[in-house]
């Protein structure tokens, strides 16, 4: 019997470890949820690169040899995590070239502190990418205002981008139309169309955030109907004429990846936001207690609809509730560009105060 994750695999979404530390990597952990687990990519980010480095000892030996060096701050960091993402991307190589690019990516984020300079985060993507010489891996950028014209020049400048912190279906289009548009000033230009982006749609943060103020009927329904909408509209894009014209260039599509999907509430389901968005042509990336559980006892429902099924008639009745969606998913995007600062922030106190005990 299949595991609950090969169905998904086959369905023709891709399951991706939201999880990266030197530790999986040395003791060939990633190479068997590779190889037992259908993973086919990871992500990362600065939180959990906060937790790695404070709570292991994967990293003291490495961050002594660059201190030894002269390095420290942000440049130690990166330094680190390329080390670390460039082999991940290495083992997820053979997937990338067998799906033509369109699978077996690995992803490196920004500074969050540049999540409203928009110049910024154009120099440091590109010097990133750059530095890491890896053709499957992305960088993480913000769906933010300011981080949206830098996914139109990056994609231009044949950055691939995961576009992250996006939480409303505006949100999702608004990325869409900066990736669209970095493509099609690729084929004005004459310059190959294949460069690849992710949409990263935060889910489980909806529900968090306004469980407790629904009637019980509505309670941790929203994050899985936003993500229905999103995925309606993302469908119609793939189907519209300006996507179907640059695919007669060769470009690839911008594919919707489910983010945040572990289950906040131990009440819930634990699985619950890979079970409800199974879907063909998008990307789940899972915590590691999620991949696991999945793997475990995972159930797969019918796949969402292309229309997003009752995505529409659910958040009318929690817009009817009180839910302000696009107030509150504004304020979503802000909040959790507020935290991953907080966690860069920490992470980086944390590689200054392991410099100090390692050497």
């Amino acid at each position: 019997m299949s595991r609950p994750t090969a169905l998904l695999h086959d369905l023709g979404e891709s399951l991706w470890l939201d999880n990266i530390t030197r530790g999986i990597l040395d003791d060939g952990t990633l190479a068997r949820y590779v190889r037992d687990l259908s993973v086919t990519g990871l992500t990362s980010n600065p939180s959990i690169y906060n937790v790695a480095v404070k709570a292991t000892s994967f990293y003291d030996e490495a961050i002594a040899a660059k201190v030894s060096q002269g390095r420290k701050g942000e440049r130690l960091f990166f330094e680190l995590a390329i080390e670390d993402l460039a082999r991940a991307a290495d083992l997820f190589r053979p997937v990338h070239d067998r799906s033509g690019g369109v699978d077996g990516w690995v992803s490196l984020e920004v500074s969050p502190h540049l999540a409203y300079d928009t110049a910024g985060t154009l120099a440091a993507a590109r010097d990133l990418h750059a530095r890491a010489a890896r053709p499957n891996l992305f960088i993480k950028i913000p769906g933010t205002p300011a981080g949206l014209p830098a996914i139109e020049e990056a994609i231009f400048a044949g950055v691939p981008v995961n576009v992250t912190l996006l939480f409303t279906c505006a949100q999702y289009l608004a990325a869409a139309d900066a990736f669209l548009k970095g493509i099609e000033r690729r084929v004005a230009a004459g310059l190959d169309p294949r460069v690849c982006s992710v949409a990263s749609l935060f889910i489980s943060r909806w529900d968090a955030a306004t469980a407790a103020k629904l009637p019980p009927a509505l309670a941790n329904r929203l994050g899985i109907a936003i993500g229905r909408r999103c995925y309606a509209a993302y469908r119609r894009l793939l189907a519209s004429d300006r996507c179907q014209r640059l695919a007669n260039f060769g470009a690839l599509p911008q594919r919707l990846l489910w983010a945040s999907t572990g289950t906040k509430d131990p009440a819930l389901c634990d699985h619950l936001y890979v079970r409800d968005l199974a879907a063909p042509h998008t990307v789940n990336t899972m915590p590691e207690a999620t991949l696991l559980a999945f793997a475990d006892h995972g159930t797969i429902d019918a796949p969402v609809p292309a229309d997003g099924g009752d995505a529409e008639a659910t958040l009318a009745a929690i817009t009817a509730a009180g839910i302000d969606l696009e107030s509150l998913g504004a304020e979503l995007q802000t909040q959790g560009a507020a935290a991953f600062v907080k966690s860069w922030d920490e992470l980086l106190t944390v590689i200054e105060q392991k410099s100090l005990q390692v050497t």
